[in-house]
């Protein structure tokens, strides 16, 4: 039941001085508040191709990338199919590690031309996706109640105090302890992106943090 309480609190906190995300974005424009999925074949590639390029960079620069994409209408299924690795690589630049995420796009395209069913299982046997990746597909544009752990929830949670470290491990934390809603999870998780990237950043600004009151961190440093 603590948890419970404790997770429940955390995102009840972090909503009440955020607001709602509206996350995640789409030429530079948000999703409907009802989260319903994107629908065209731009939109969902977009998002898709963010996913990959977001891989150990940050979203200043997944953002250059997408642009480039986008100036070379390569939110589109059969031009990404029949571009050059190599010239790809060069127009995803800014995102870093281009030439491996160049390739893992290419897999990826290469999966949805094979028209398997789009499931965790799946995602994960291509080159280059692994969970967190997998699971922002799956959330962001299936609406699948997957929850996306990234550097900032694993950050966050664990100056919070929470002996979760493993991905599993985190993401069945919050499994467990809310609603199965793709909804709850799209909000939450957009919630902990605002915090990680603008107060609970590598060198904490602890003063303005909604959350110092039942911080570990906050307490102990």
């Amino acid at each position: 039941m603590e948890k419970i309480n404790k997770i429940l609190e955390i995102y009840n906190i972090l909503l009440k001085e955020f607001r709602h995300q509206g996350w995640w974005p789409i030429n530079q424009k948000y999703l409907p508040a009802d989260y319903s999925k994107p629908e065209t074949e731009e939109e969902i590639l977009e998002i898709c191709l963010g996913t990959i390029l977001t891989q150990n960079t940050s979203w200043k620069n997944v953002e250059k990338a997408l642009v480039n994409l986008q100036k070379n209408n390569l939110f589109n299924l059969k031009n990404l199919q029949k571009i050059d690795v190599k010239k790809l690589a060069e127009i995803i630049k800014s995102s870093g590690y281009n030439n491996q995420k160049a390739r893992k796009i290419k897999e990826f395209i290469n999966f949805l031309e094979s028209k398997k069913e789009i499931t965790r299982e799946n995602l994960l046997k291509i080159w280059g996706i692994g969970p967190e990746t997998a699971d922002s597909i799956l959330l962001y544009v299936y609406k699948k109640p997957y929850f996306v752990i990234d550097a900032y929830t694993k950050r966050i949670f664990n100056r919070l105090g929470f002996k979760e470290a493993k991905y599993e491990e985190l993401q069945n934390l919050f499994i467990k302890n809310l609603e199965k809603n793709h909804r709850i999870y799209n909000e939450y998780h957009a919630l902990l992106v605002k915090l990680g990237k603008d107060i609970c950043k590598t060198k904490p600004l602890c003063d303005k943090c909604p959350l110092n009151k039942i911080c570990k961190y906050n307490i102990t440093s």
